[in-house]
């Protein structure tokens, strides 16, 4: 990923409030907001442009992450039209400071911020696809650059709807992946900059514990959300990982898989059996040394 200079401007000096973010050497601005602050969003200048945006909040049912990708010629004349739709608590907003996006480029930047948030997967999309447009190959060159910096400003507003979920630090490559097995079952993970990641294709019992309602309901209640939103299948007398899944730390992940409460500094281990608390302690001591 390129290096990047990244300006942000806190008008009211609240990072939760409105915000722009601009990269140096950039022709694109972001401005973002929470819906509380809509009409303030609103009442930007930048507003006036064409530009893509996104909406970003939780399925008032499941809770899960949701979110709507747009785009239009005049961006405030379409966020009023989403006053209507209850979900949304924050808005992103990409425009262009030199004026030189068309209709046909923020079509084409809709469609492949949608292609790649379905991708991803983190968030439930509003839409399935768009329309997107036809560039000739120098455009599509222009706005392919655009979009890696839209991908790098979207996590410091407060987003990480295009953050792929398995990006394995440094340190996790050196180590491998990892891995956690109880009763037949095996899943395969690794540590993030969120958390952990459980991949594709690892497996989990399919009983909880019995004691697990009454001393983890925390790992039931998650181990059916998982199964109600497809995450998780059951197959073979096992539930399978139908995609990767992040958890807030390697605990809450060996939780699912074991259908029940467990440490993941022990039950998370390499190949060759080191857990992943030996591995932090032996990071640690080579830290202490250096």
């Amino acid at each position: 990923m390129t290096s990047a200079t990244i300006k942000l401007f806190l008008p009211r000096g609240d990072a939760k409030s409105l915000r722009t973010a601009e990269i140096s050497n950039w022709t694109g601005k972001a401005v973002a907001a929470p819906r509380t602050e809509l009409d303030e969003l609103l009442a930007r200048e930048e507003l006036d442009k064409a530009g893509v945006y996104i909406l970003i909040g939780n399925d008032p049912l499941t809770n899960a992450p949701r979110a709507y990708i747009g785009e239009a010629e005049v961006i405030r004349d379409r966020l009023k039209q989403h006053r209507t739709l209850e979900f949304w608590v924050a808005a992103i907003v990409f425009v262009s400071k030199d004026e030189n996006l068309t209709k046909a480029h923020v079509r084409y930047l809709e469609s492949r911020i949608l292609a790649e948030a379905t991708q991803v997967g983190r968030f439930k999309l509003e839409q399935n696809q768009a329309g997107g447009s036809k560039l000739p190959e120098s455009d599509r060159e222009d706005m392919e650059v655009f979009l890696a910096r839209i991908r790098q400003l979207l996590p410091v507003l407060g987003s990480d709807i295009l953050a792929p979920i398995a990006q394995p630090t440094e340190k996790n490559r050196r180590d491998g992946v990892l891995l956690c097995r109880i009763k037949g079952a095996e899943a395969r993970g690794q540590r993030t900059a969120n958390g952990f990641v459980v991949f594709q294709g690892s497996t989990a019992v399919l009983q909880d514990r019995p004691s697990a309602q009454q001393r983890h309901p925390f790992a039931v209640t998650m181990r059916k959300q998982l199964l109600a939103d497809g995450t998780l299948a059951e197959r073979d007398g096992l539930l399978r990982f139908t995609k990767d899944s992040e958890f807030t730390s390697p605990s809450t992940a060996a939780a699912v898989v074991h259908g029940g409460g467990a440490n993941g500094l022990v039950e998370w281990k390499t190949k060759d059996g080191k857990t992943l608390k030996e591995l932090d302690e032996v990071a640690e001591a080579n830290q202490r040394t250096e």
